[in-house]
């Protein structure tokens, strides 16, 4: 079936909107409140990446982004009958480190585009767009150190090492984009390092606030991982295949940017005859373009990278779905967590 970059509202996909929309509710006064505490020259930049303001500092509506992570954290807490109100903070850190994952990622595969507007480096310059990234990131811990919740503290650890993981995962893509040999399993830990581990880290975090034991704390953090899989093999396909009109991304950016994205590592080291001809418009200088970008999308497909991510993105929410029943075996208290990972997999189709 291909991609169309539509969410199907099914039952569960109508719930997933609604707790998408109630943690937007419930984290953007911290986020703001956070946000408002930075110097005006890190505010202009953070304030227009986030769509609350356009570049010359004037209020805008602007979409600032799902907010899958901090729903995640809220929808964790909500499962261990704990108190999603005390869990904000934590919320509101995990969306704030997510954020400065984006602005950096944005220069360094200089994608002119984010959330339908030009990207923060393009308007405000590379240097600006890091600095913002590098506050956030700080912000993020600062919003934790504040926490009078007696889990801030673990929490604090757990979201460090986050981001760690996080960095080694994005090194790992950008050094990929110069080898000729990548492995599936290496563009697997890849991306369970780059978008596995803050989901899951956002289960984990909502687990703890709830005040969950230790060692459901980490198979929470195992259910988002594999969620967070699914998760990037879906965007990885709409990186190829989606409409920019809803990704509000360029046709085809990140294969005309060359990335070595799951579903072309897939087709890459499938063996089949397309395999080699994607291998071959891989190697020509420049950006893809025209018919080269259309020939190599064929090629993926015809190699069977398409089909290889869909079916491995359900493989990953079955596993998702097996950590979660371990953590909380009565799933009827799992119903967010449910929802979410439903829109988490069939927010395209």
């Amino acid at each position: 079936m291909g991609i169309i970059n539509t969410f199907t509202y099914s039952r569960q996909g109508r719930e997933a909107a609604d707790l998408l929309e109630r943690a937007h509710t419930a984290v953007n006064p911290a986020l703001r409140a956070a946000v408002d505490s930075l110097p005006a020259s890190l505010h202009r930049v953070v304030a227009y990446h986030f769509g609350w303001q356009d570049a010359d500092g004037i209020p805008t509506a602007g979409a600032a982004g799902k907010a899958i992570r901090p729903a995640l954290v809220l929808a964790a807490v909500q499962a261990f009958d704990g108190r999603p109100e005390r869990a904000v903070r934590a919320a509101a850190a995990v969306e704030l480190v997510h954020n400065f994952t984006l602005l950096h990622d944005d220069v360094m595969d200089h994608d002119p585009m984010r959330r339908h507007r030009p990207t923060a480096w393009t308007v405000f310059g590379k240097s600006e767009a890091i600095l913002a990234g590098d506050a956030l990131h700080a912000l993020a811990l600062q919003t934790l150190a504040q926490d009078l919740h007696p889990a801030a503290a673990v929490a604090a650890e757990r979201l460090a090492a986050c981001v760690i993981e996080l960095c080694d995962g994005q090194h790992a893509d950008c050094a990929f984009e110069r080898r000729s040999d990548v492995s599936l399993q290496e563009s697997l830990a890849m991306a369970e390092a780059k978008t596995g581990a803050l989901l899951g880290c956002a289960c984990a975090l909502g687990a703890l606030y709830a005040g969950a034991h230790e060692r459901t704390v980490d198979v929470m953090d195992a259910f988002g991982r594999e969620a967070g899989l699914a998760f990037q093999l879906i965007d990885d396909l709409i990186g190829i295949w989606g409409d920019p009109a809803h990704t509000g991304k360029p046709a085809g950016a990140d294969l005309s940017a060359r990335k070595k994205s799951l579903p072309v590592v897939a087709a890459l080291t499938s063996g089949k005859p397309a395999a080699a001809e994607l291998a071959a418009i891989y190697r020509v200088e420049g950006p893809l373009e025209g018919d080269a970008l259309r020939r190599a999308a064929e090629a993926i497909e015809r190699a069977g990278g398409r089909d290889w991510a869909q079916g491995e993105a359900c493989i990953r929410m079955a596993g998702a779905m097996d950590h979660l029943a371990r953590a909380v075996p009565d799933l009827a208290q799992a119903g967010d967590l449910l929802a979410l990972a439903e829109f988490v997999t069939r927010r395209s189709r």
